[in-house]
């Protein structure tokens, strides 16, 4: 198996606030001559990978979204308990729920937050729609299912779970204040020793925009808000970079696939846009940071 990333002890971008520049500078030059870690090939997640159930859209996506070497890189193990916050169309669940159900684990979705009596009916017909999608026991297992919102309470008691993953939407939370919370509960579910996984556009090395207006954020800004919480990073890995990605769109990072926004929120497709350009760059260039859990 081919494993892209190398381990790091420490953020690069955390030793900013503690080294300066040029000791954080150095240490990135030293991770980058660090070894790589060394994995077992995993049977069951390669035939998962190519399970006759997954959508033909997302495999046609795996060659810009690698998840063979991200869930490598973050230590998926068979018989983990993983919980997959906001999952959105479920890219991830036709991979992990799958993979639980075959190695004696459980697969936690952190989706629209039911208790909360001001989420929209969109939401929760949403999450009616996404548990029909993965209500097949036969291939999914038994998908758990848990309130996750701003206001939701704990998506699973404390300390029960092996893996916490966050994919592409760390950038939405940000402008919602809602990192530290997602930060916090994400520790106190998590087992000491695990994992909270990251996938997210990478506005590095340019600056964020206001808001994160144009759907990118900064490692500093997830490497500082894991660290309130009390994570440590543990690695990061280059496996999902895209140095065609100019991050400076129309549209933000929603003009590239897979979204390929051709008009403001609202209005119609836009028929006149030309999308040649665009489709060319392929997905955004993301960070993948793997924080471990103290213990």
């Amino acid at each position: 198996m081919r494993v892209i990333g190398r381990r790091t002890a420490l953020s690069a971008l955390g030793l900013l606030a503690v080294f300066g520049p040029a000791a954080a500078a150095q240490s990135i030059k030293d991770a980058a001559r660090a070894p790589a870690p060394k994995f077992v090939d995993d049977d069951v997640l390669l035939a998962v990978l190519r399970g006759s159930w997954r959508p033909a859209a997302d495999v046609a996506r795996d060659p810009q979204r690698h998840p063979l070497e991200s869930l490598t890189f973050w230590g998926l193990q068979p018989g983990m308990t993983v919980a997959d916050l906001q999952p959105g169309a479920g890219y991830w669940t036709q991979i992990l729920a799958p993979y639980a159900a075959r190695t004696h684990g459980r697969y936690i979705a952190g989706v629209a937050d039911l208790s909360n009596p001001q989420v929209s009916e969109a939401a929760r017909r949403g999450r009616a729609a996404f548990e029909a999608r993965f209500s097949d026991t036969a291939i999914y297992g038994h998908v758990e299912y848990a309130n996750f919102g701003s206001a939701s309470g704990p998506f699973a008691p404390p300390e029960t779970v092996d893996l916490v993953l966050t994919s592409r939407e760390l950038h939405n939370w940000a402008p919602m204040k809602k990192l530290d919370k997602i930060m916090g509960d994400s520790y106190a579910a998590l087992k000491p020793g695990g994992i909270l996984a990251v996938e997210d556009h990478r506005a590095d090395p340019g600056p964020e925009a206001p808001g994160w207006s144009n759907g990118y954020i900064a490692t500093e800004t997830v490497v500082v808000a894991a660290g309130r919480a009390g994570f440590h990073l543990d690695g990061s890995s280059e496996v999902n970079a895209n140095p065609a990605d100019t991050k400076n769109y129309p549209f933000g990072v929603w003009t590239l696939p897979p979204t390929r926004q051709s008009a403001e929120p609202g209005k119609p497709v836009d028929p006149n846009f030309s999308r040649a350009r665009y489709d060319a760059i392929g997905e955004s260039d993301r960070m993948t940071l793997r924080f471990k859990k103290p213990g």
